[in-house]
C-alpha cells in the first residue's frame, strides 16, 4: 500500500498511512479535486480560483488559495508543488485510484485476465467526485471516467455472462439499466443471461422494454446485437396454436403452390381464403401453415373468429388473446380497441409469425387483427371474399377435382377398395358434389362399416329423395353433409354431438357429463374418428369446427340435465381447486358442495386448472339456460385465482353475470357475496366510489340474512377504504365491528386479518405500541391456525412500525421473513410489495444501491399489475434514490410521473405534497423521510 494513496473514484478521500487524512472543508477539498483531476500538470491560480469561487471571486482569493495550499501540505507534504502561476500535484501511478483503474484494465485486455476488470471496477465507489459540485472544466476528464467505468462493467459482465454466472450478473444489469437504460450493451447481456436462465418470458419483457425505451427518448429501433439476442431465445409456449393437421389432406396443388409463394417469410402477407361451406377452406389454411412453419420460426397463432355464429367474436376480445399468446400480461393489455391493435402490431414488427384468422364474417372484423411492419403471414378463411378487404390477396376455394376427390376417398376409405370399385367411387365422389367435408364423411361410414361395398353407398346416394337427406350441394351443401355424417352416429354419440354445439374448447368429462355417464370415452373416440370433433392441445382439449358447431345447434339445444350437469362437474372442479389455491382467499364462507352436485373427478394442480379454463363462456352457459344459482356460485368460484393473477377482465364480467343471476334466483347470500367480490375489484382499480357502495350492499345484505362471517368481511373491506382516505375513526369502529362478527362466526383467519388491519390504522395515527399489540395478537393467532399468508402481512406490518421507530435492523428481520413466505406460497404481489418497503427500508439506511435495485423491480410489478397507487408510491420512493445520488433529471421525472398518477387517483394530500417537492431547487430536494404513507395495496387484503 502506497504511503499515500488518492481517491476520486466516488467521494473524495485520501489515506495517509493507511489512515483517512482530514482534508477540511469543501474549499480544500474543490482544489484538490482539481490537482487529482490533472496529475503531474501544472493548473494555473486563475483555473484554480473559477473552481473555488466560480463566477465571482472575492478580493481575498488569492490569499486564501495559498492558505488551502498550506492547509494541504501539512496533511500531504510536499505533494503539492508551487510553480510559476499555478501548482503541480504529484502522484505515482500506484498513489490515485483512476490510473490504478486504468493500468488493470489494460493489463486485462493484455492478458486476457477478467479477474482483473473485477479489481478495477471495484474501485469505484460511486460517481467520479460525487461528493462535490462538478466544475465545468471537469467534463472532459470526469466523462473519460465514466465511460471507463461503464465499459469496465459490460466487459466483466460479458465475461460473467460468457462463464454462466447469469443470476449475479442479471442482478447487476438491472441495477446499471435503471441508471442507463439507453446503454444498448446492457439490454443484450441482460435478454442473453435472462434467456440462458431459462427465463424466456423476462427476457422477452426486457427486450420490449429496450424497445420503448429507445423508441420513446431516441425515436430509434434496436440495434442489430440486441435484434440478434432476443431472436436467439428460445420461442415462447405455446409456439403453435394450429389445429392438428390432416393426415391424409389432399390435392389443392395449384392452391398450396401459390400459398407457399405467398408464405415466403421474407415479406408480408395477407391472403383471404374464400368458398362455401364445406370446401375445406379451413383444412387447406391449417395444412399451408403447417408446411410453413419453418418460414415462421417466432410462432403460429389461431384463432376462430365465429364469423358465421350468431355471436361472431369482437376484435377486442380477439386482441386480447392473441396478446396473451405473444406474452402480454392482462395488465399490460390495454382497454381500446384502437390502443389493443397498435400492441399487436409494436409485438408483431421485426418478428416472423404465422397467423390463422379462421371463419371472419367481415373485413371490418380482420383489420384490426393485422401486422403493420415485418414479414408475418395472415391466412383469413371466410364464406364470403372480402373485396372491401383490399391489403389481402384473395385465393377462391372450390371443390376438389374429380381426380382429387377420388384420392381423398381413397385414403379415408382404403384404396383397395377404391381400386376394386372405380366406378361406384366415381359415383359416390359426384354424388358429394366434390365437397371435401362431404366426402370424408361417406369415407367415415365406409371405413367403420367393412362389411358395405361402395356400390351400397353409391345406390343410396343415387336416389335424388335420399340425397337430399344424406347429401346436398350449393348454399346447404355443408348441412346436407353434416346431416349424413350425424345420420350415422349412434344414438349417444348423436346425443352428444347435439349437446357439445352449445360448447367452445372442453375437456373430455363434459361428454360423459351431457350423457349422464362416468366416462365416456368411447362415445368422444367415434366423434373424433368421424372428424365432428378435433383433438387440440395438451393435456388433452376437444372443440368443434365452426361449421360443425353451427350445424350441431341447428340440430337442437342440448336438455336442461345434460347442461346443468356440465355446470355442476366445472363448479365441483372449481370449488376443489379453489379450497386447494396455496393462498386462502379473504372472503366470504364459500357454501359446503352438495353430495348430488356432478363431480367429474379431482384437479391436480389447482392453479394450472384454473389457468387453462375460460370462465366467462361458462358462467354464461350457465345464465343462459337459467341455473342462476349455479351461475353465481360459479363465478365466486373463480375468484381466488383471479385475486391471486390479477385476472381483472374475467373477474368484472362473470361478477357482472353472476350478479343478475343472484338476483333473479332471490338469494341474498349470493347477492351479498358478488358484492362482496365486486366491491374488492373496484378498490384494486383504485374506484373506492363504486368499492364502498359495493360494501355497503353487500353489508346489509349478510345482515338481513343474519350471516356474521360474511358481515365481518364486507366490514372489512368498508375499514379498508376508510384507512386509505384517512378516516381513521370509522375504520376503527368498522375492524372492532367485523372483529366481534368474526370472533362470534368462529373465523379466525378472519380475526387474523381485521387485526393486522386495526394495528394498521393505529401506525398511521402514530402510535406505535397500540399498534405493536395488534400486529403480536395476529402474528401469533396465524402460526396458531397455520395461516403462513396473513402469518407475512403481519410481519410486513410490523417491519413498517420497526422502521417508523427508527429500529431499522429489526424491520429488514422481519421483511426478510415475509418476503421468504410469500416467495414461498407463489404470490408474486405480495413480494412486490415487501420489496417495496425493504427498499424504502435500504433508503433510510443509506443503502443507495440496493433500495435502488429493490425499488426498481417493485415499479416493475406494480406496472405489470396494474397497481397505480403503488406505481406512484414506489416511483416516489425511487426518485429519493436519484436525489441522494444526484440524479436530478432522473428523479424529476419518476416525481411527475408519480404526481400524475397521484392527480389522476384523486390523492390531493399526496399530490400536494410532490408539487411542494417539485417546486424547489434540484439540489435542495434531499430526501430527509418519506412522504409517503405505507404501502398497504388497500384492495390486497391480508
Amino acid at each position: 500500500m502506497p504511503l499515500v494513496f488518492f481517491r476520486i473514484l466516488g467521494p473524495l478521500e485520501v489515506a495517509v498511512g493507511a489512515r483517512p487524512a482530514p482534508l477540511g472543508g469543501p474549499k480544500p477539498r474543490l482544489l484538490l479535486a482539481a490537482l487529482l483531476l490533472q496529475p503531474g500538470v501544472v493548473v494555473s491560480a486563475d483555473a484554480l480560483t473559477d473552481v473555488l469561487w466560480p463566477g465571482r471571486a472575492p478580493r481575498s482569493a488569492a490569499a486564501n488559495l495559498r492558505t488551502y495550499v498550506h492547509g494541504l501540505r501539512r496533511v500531504l507534504g510536499d505533494r503539492i508543488e508551487g510553480r510559476a502561476g499555478g501548482y503541480l500535484l504529484h502522484a505515482g501511478p500506484d498513489e490515485l485510484d483512476a490510473t490504478v483503474a486504468e493500468r488493470l484494465v489494460a493489463r486485462a485486455h493484455a492478458e486476457r485476465a477478467p479477474a482483473l476488470l473485477d479489481r478495477a471496477a471495484a474501485l469505484w465507489r460511486g460517481a467520479v467526485l460525487e461528493d462535490l459540485p462538478h466544475h465545468h472544466t471537469w467534463s472532459s476528464a470526469v466523462a473519460r471516467l465514466s465511460e471507463l467505468r461503464l465499459s469496465v462493467q459490460e466487459e466483466r459482465l460479458r465475461f460473467h455472462v460468457a462463464a454462466g454466472r447469469h443470476a449475479d450478473a442479471i442482478v447487476e444489469l438491472r441495477g446499471l439499466l435503471a441508471e442507463q437504460p439507453l446503454r444498448e450493451e446492457l439490454w443484450r447481456l441482460l435478454v442473453v443471461a435472462l434467456g440462458a436462465s431459462g427465463r424466456q418470458g423476462e427476457a422477452l419483457a426486457a427486450y420490449a422494454e429496450a424497445e420503448r425505451v429507445l423508441r420513446a427518448v431516441l425515436a430509434t429501433e434496436p440495434g442489430l446485437g440486441l435484434r440478434q439476442a432476443v431472436a436467439g431465445l428460445d420461442a415462447p409456449v405455446p409456439v403453435c396454436q394450429l389445429p392438428l393437421d390432416l393426415p391424409d389432406f389432399t390435392g389443392r396443388e395449384s392452391r398450396l403452390a401459390e400459398l407457399t409463394g405467398l408464405l415466403d417469410g421474407e415479406r408480408p402477407a395477407v391472403v383471404v381464403l374464400s368458398g362455401p361451406p364445406g370446401a375445406g377452406k379451413s383444412a387447406l389454411a391449417v395444412h399451408a401453415a403447417h408446411a410453413a412453419r419453418g418460414r415462421y420460426p417466432d410462432g403460429q397463432l389461431y384463432v376462430d373468429l365465429r364469423g358465421t355464429s350468431e355471436s361472431p367474436r369482437r376484435p377486442l376480445d380477439v386482441l386480447a388473446e392473441l396478446l396473451h399468446a405473444l406474452g402480454v400480461p392482462d395488465t399490460g393489455i390495454p382497454r381500446g380497441l384502437g390502443e389493443r391493435s397498435a400492441l399487436l402490431r409494436s409485438r408483431l414488427a421485426g418478428r416472423r409469425v404465422c397467423v390463422v384468422l379462421d371463419d371472419a364474417g367481415s373485413a371490418g372484423q380482420v383489420r384490426p387483427l393485422l401486422p403493420g411492419a415485418g414479414a408475418c403471414a395472415v391466412l383469413v378463411t371466410s364464406r364470403g371474399r372480402l373485396p372491401d378487404l383490399t391489403v389481402a390477396r384473395h385465393v377462391d376455394v372450390g371443390v376438389l377435382t374429380g381426380a382429387e376427390a377420388t384420392e381423398l376417398l381413397a385414403r379415408i376409405a382404403g384404396a383397395g377398395r377404391v381400386a376394386a370399385e372405380p366406378e361406384a367411387a366415381a359415383a359416390i365422389v359426384e354424388a358429394c358434389g366434390r365437397l371435401p367435408l362431404a366426402i370424408r364423411i361417406a369415407g367415415a361410414r365406409l371405413s367403420h362399416r367393412r362389411e358395405w361395398t361402395l356400390r351400397t353407398l353409391a345406390v343410396r346416394l343415387a336416389d335424388e329423395r335420399r340425397r337430399l337427406d344424406e347429401l346436398r350441394v350449393g348454399d346447404l351443401a355443408v348441412r346436407a353433409s353434416l346431416a349424413l355424417s350425424y345420420d350415422q352416429l349412434p344414438g349417444s354419440c348423436a346425443r352428444a354431438f347435439r349437446a357439445l354445439g352449445a360448447f367452445g374448447p372442453f375437456p373430455g368429462w363434459v361428454v360423459g357429463a351431457l350423457l349422464g355417464r362416468e366416462h365416456a370415452d368411447d362415445v368422444l373416440e367415434v366423434l373424433v374418428d368421424a372428424h365432428l370433433v378435433d383433438l387440440v392441445g395438451e393435456p388433452p382439449r376437444y372443440r368443434l369446427h365452426d361449421l360443425v358447431r353451427c350445424y350441431a345447434r341447428e340440430l337442437g339445444e342440448p336438455d336442461s340435465d345434460a347442461v346443468r350437469r356440465v355446470v355442476e362437474g366445472y363448479l365441483s372442479l372449481a370449488t376443489e381447486a379453489a379450497e386447494r389455491m396455496p393462498v386462502r382467499f379473504f372472503g366470504a364462507a364459500p357454501e359446503p358442495r352438495p353430495a348430488d352436485l356432478w363431480c367429474p373427478g379431482r384437479v391436480e394442480d389447482p392453479v394450472a386448472w384454473f389457468a387453462g379454463e375460460r370462465p366467462v363462456p361458462l358462467v354464461e352457459l350457465a345464465v343462459d339456460h337459467g341455473f342462476d344459482a349455479l351461475a353465481w356460485r360459479l363465478a365466486t368460484a373463480f375468484t381466488p385465482y383471479f385475486d391471486l393473477r390479477g385476472h381483472h377482465e374475467d373477474w368484472r364480467r362473470t361478477h357482472e353475470l353472476a350478479l343478475g343471476a343472484a338476483e333473479r334466483a332471490g338469494d341474498p347470500r349470493g347477492r351479498a357475496v358478488v358484492l362482496r367480490n365486486l366491491g374488492q375489484l373496484e378498490v384494486y382499480q383504485d374506484d373506492y366510489t363504486a368499492a364502498r357502495a359495493a360494501f355497503e350492499r353487500s353489508l346489509a345484505l349478510f345482515r338481513g340474512i343474519g350471516d356474521d362471517q360474511g358481515a365481518a368481511v364486507a366490514l372489512a373491506g368498508l375499514s379498508t377504504i376508510r384507512r386509505v382516505s384517512g378516516k381513521h375513526e370509522m375504520a376503527l369502529r368498522h375492524c372492532h365491528d367485523a372483529l366481534e362478527l368474526f370472533t362470534r362466526s368462529g373465523d379466525r383467519h378472519g380475526e387474523a386479518v381485521v387485526r393486522i388491519a386495526i394495528g394498521s390504522v393505529w401506525l398511521a395515527r402514530g402510535c406505535h405500541a397500540t399498534a405493536e399489540r395488534w400486529f403480536t395478537d395476529a402474528r401469533e393467532a396465524c402460526v396458531e391456525i397455520g395461516d403462513r399468508h396473513r402469518e407475512a402481512h403481519a410481519r410486513h406490518r410490523m417491519a413498517l412500525l420497526h422502521q417508523q421507530r427508527g429500529n431499522l435492523g429489526r424491520a429488514r428481520e422481519e421483511l426478510d421473513r415475509a418476503i421468504a413466505i410469500f416467495g414461498e406460497l407463489g404470490d408474486d404481489h405480495c413480494v412486490g410489495y415487501a420489496h417495496q418497503s425493504l427498499g424504502e427500508l435500504c433508503l433510510r439506511s443509506g443503502d443507495l444501491a440496493h433500495a435502488k435495485l429493490l425499488l426498481v423491480n417493485s415499479l416493475s410489478v406494480h406496472r405489470r399489475d396494474g397497481d397505480r397507487r403503488s406505481e406512484a408510491e414506489a416511483g416516489q420512493l425511487l426518485g429519493e434514490v436519484h436525489e441522494r445520488l444526484g440524479q436530478v433529471r432522473e428523479a424529476r421525472g419518476l416525481f411527475r410521473r408519480s404526481l400524475e398518477i397521484w392527480s389522476e387517483l384523486g390523492a390531493e394530500e399526496a399530490a400536494a405534497a410532490l408539487r411542494e417537492r417539485l417546486s424547489h431547487h434540484p439540489l435542495t430536494m434531499i430526501a430527509v423521510g418519506s412522504i409517503l404513507v405505507p404501502s398497504e395495496r388497500a384492495g390486497r387484503e391480508p
